[in-house]
């Protein structure tokens, strides 16, 4: 898209962009919150900058106290905690012991409504993140630095197992279990792991599904890309019963139980590890290439999610807190096993989904277990207010606390989210951060800052936000422009380096806006996140969604290079095209255009072949609503394809300016077909506002 498009795009925002109404914090909330005393904001000012973070650095416990706390030798590689020493295992289950050993650690709740919850207090989480640890060790060799693959659904098994790597220094890669094997095993390959730790199955709407079968597949790819793994080890949804119609390989799967078995009632040494060695690896998808493994170090993580944890969610040991996201996603990580866990707390999982049998399933579970604090995504949000918009009102929960986090949330469904599941009781904080950022970035202090539906608020504590236009201009607050949002400054949780390619490390987020690349100053190093966002005069942000070509699908990060990529396996398929559909549920689904080789025939068949490939390599959360035959695909002189235009037609919008196309004269048959198609369906989108509009009009802009 050309600059002058993109001018018009962000005036078309700012004519309609239109400030809410603040909401206040109950009186009841601030008198018991975290962080109710303003002084914490001067604390946490700029210049008290980097200092600041050893507020959250001290939350934790170290083996040996850091001398520097940030490193800015080699930016932009920032180094956090120099010279500490600690343990993420120790932090998370030993230090609780001699005050809570009996309190309940993880309170997981099977998908099925007549399986029993099981508790996991303290000590019996120590005692099984230590057998396993002595079998990763014992049996499999591993020791500090290997990287070990996990593609493991919402089972307690799967924290217990991050817990034993990290016992270790062992860097586990989770990979979220809705993802296929082909993924799966992309990572594997990326990582260098040469064990795999999965399940045989899981429960998902009900059914038993078949997740062992996914092994295979995942190590055949790794071989393909030159990865040998050793073993896979098998936890069994249910001990002793089998759930998978895949054999079992002798000499490389084992089941995990029987293992375990000898290694009863061991206890291993949490190994001290330096600050800045990584913890875990985190793929997410970019906008060109292979996903990108995220490494995130031990102490500066740590301390980050411990501290956002506490003053953004308001975890005290004494709640009971639900995130009512996955594992697999950085989401669960930083806020369901490492930020409550190391602040002792009562953490729920979740095995299923949250309108299985019914829309009251998720109040039912708040209510029985006494959660006080509540945190999903806008996608499940919409989907419980759509299927269940009464259901709250049935239920004796109360929450003291809710957070919203994964994409921007709708000031509409922000309002019922307040009212009706918070019941007019509850703070909301609506946050917004990445993978790449560990933790909160943009979001309100709960008992000091009000809330406004539809912005995420303010940068957090220690987080310096700005907006700036593509000449690295600030665009400055209250003039009604949008904007790159970027961070001034490092903080504690940002990721070190994208695994194995530092290169690509800083020129996907550094070089756009780096003012001297020989300077070792911080402030020459803004952080580009790759979002779009407009600042109000009050200093609050709302984000405006990616700039890049991402495809934020129910909060899951989906790059349309892969989804490409996938569609073009297909023999038939010549070229393809991923576009955004805005969807009233999920927020963004994607639709795929492509067109065939010479002398082919759309049908049916291939449409299927499309869709059954990207389910293949990315997983069924990728596969497209639709996948459309066009005789070719709107294309620049340059041959450069203007997904705006195709994405226009998709979501019933003005494809816009088409002079600058080559072969302009193909818009109007796809528009035809495809739009007809639709209609005949009763498959259009709601009015969309002008913000989607813009977004719709925007996208693909990188062509």
């Amino acid at each position: 898209m050309s600059g002058n498009d993109e001018v018009v795009s962000e005036a078309q925002i700012a004519v309609h962009w239109r400030e809410e109404e603040l909401f206040y914090p109950p009186t009841r909330f601030v008198g018991q919150a975290n962080a109710s005393d303003p002084a914490i904001l001067e604390r946490f000012s700029e210049d008290n900058f980097p200092e600041c973070f050893k507020e959250y650095g001290d939350l934790l416990e170290w083996d040996h106290y850091w001398h520097t706390t940030l490193d800015t030798s080699n930016p932009p590689f920032w180094k956090w905690f120099v010279g500490g020493k600690l343990n993420a295992s120790y932090n998370c289950v030993d230090r609780h012991l001699k005050r809570d050993r009996n309190k309940a650690a993880i309170v997981w709740v099977p998908e099925l409504e007549e399986d029993d919850t099981v508790i996991l207090t303290y000590q019996e989480l120590y005692q099984r993140v230590n057998e396993m640890a002595a079998m990763l060790r014992d049996f499999c060799g591993l020791k500090a630095g290997d990287r070990v693959t996990l593609h493991l659904p919402m089972v307690p098994e799967l924290p217990i197992t991050m817990l034993a790597c990290a016992r270790l220094g062992v860097v586990h890669s989770e990979v979220f279990a809705g993802f296929s094997g082909a993924a799966c095993g992309g990572r594997i390959h990326d990582s260098g792991s040469r064990v795999l730790i999965t399940i045989d199955g899981y429960y998902r709407n009900g059914e038993l599904l078949d997740h062992k079968e996914k092994a295979d597949e995942a190590l055949a790819v790794a071989k393909s890309e030159g990865s040998e793994v050793e073993q896979v080890l098998v936890w069994r949804r249910n001990p002793g019963k089998y759930a998978s119609n895949t054999p079992m390989v002798a000499g490389r799967d084992v089941f995990v139980d029987e293992l375990l078995q000898s290694y009863k009632h061991q206890v291993v040494a949490p190994v001290s590890m330096p600050a800045e060695a990584p913890l875990f690896l985190m793929y997410t998808s970019g906008s060109t290439g292979k996903p990108k493994g995220c490494q995130h170090s031990t102490g500066g993580y740590l301390s980050y999610v411990t501290g956002t944890a506490k003053y953004y969610q308001d975890i005290h040991p004494e709640d009971t807190y639900w995130c009512l996201a996955d594992i697999g996603w950085i989401t669960g990580h930083s806020y369901i096993v490492y930020g409550p866990l190391s602040l002792g707390t009562t953490t729920v999982m979740y095995e299923g989904v949250p309108t299985y049998p019914d829309a009251g399933r998720v109040w039912r579970i708040a209510e029985r277990l006494g959660v006080t604090i509540f945190h999903t995504a806008p996608t499940t949000i919409r989907m419980l207010r759509k299927l269940g918009p009464e259901e709250p009102k049935k239920y004796n929960y109360h929450f003291k606390h809710m957070t919203t986090v994964g994409e921007p949330i709708e000031p509409e469904v922000w309002r019922w989210y307040h009212d009706v599941v918070g019941k007019n009781e509850a703070v909301v904080v609506d946050t917004w951060w990445q993978t790449e950022n560990g933790g909160f970035l943009g979001s309100t202090l709960p008992g000091i800052q009000p809330m406004k539906p539809g912005s995420c608020g303010p940068g957090v504590l220690g987080v310096f936000p700005v907006v700036l236009d593509e000449e690295g201009n600030e665009v400055e607050a209250g003039s009604g422009r949008a904007g790159n949002i970027c961070i001034r400054n490092p903080w504690p949780g940002i990721l070190q380096t994208i695994y194995g390619q530092p290169d690509r490390f800083v020129q996907v987020y550094y070089e756009k806006y780096c003012r001297d690349k020989n300077s070792k100053d911080w402030r020459d190093w803004p952080y580009f996140a790759g979002d779009g966002a407009m600042k109000a005069a009050d200093g609050y942000f709302r984000i405006l969604g990616r700039v890049d070509d991402v495809i934020n699908v129910a909060g899951h990060r989906l790059g349309t290079k892969e989804l490409e990529s996938a569609s073009l396996t297909v023999p038939e398929v010549a070229e393809a095209a991923a576009v955004p559909v805005i969807d009233e549920i999920r927020g963004r689904v994607v639709e795929m255009y492509v067109s065939l080789k010479p002398g082919l025939s759309p049908s049916k068949e291939i449409s299927d072949k499309v869709a059954a490939a990207i389910e293949v390599e990315i997983g069924k959360i990728a596969r497209p609503k639709n996948v459309w035959i066009v005789p070719d695909m709107p294309k620049t002189r340059s041959g450069k394809i203007m997904r705006r235009v195709i994405a226009g037609i998709s979501n019933f919008t003005d494809p816009g300016d088409l002079t600058t196309l080559a072969n302009a004269e193909v818009v109007e048959g796809i528009r035809h077909s495809v739009q007809s198609e639709k209609l005949a369906k009763g498959d259009v989108p709601r009015e969309l506002s002008p913000q989607e509009v813009a977004e719709i009009q925007s996208y693909g802009h990188a062509d």
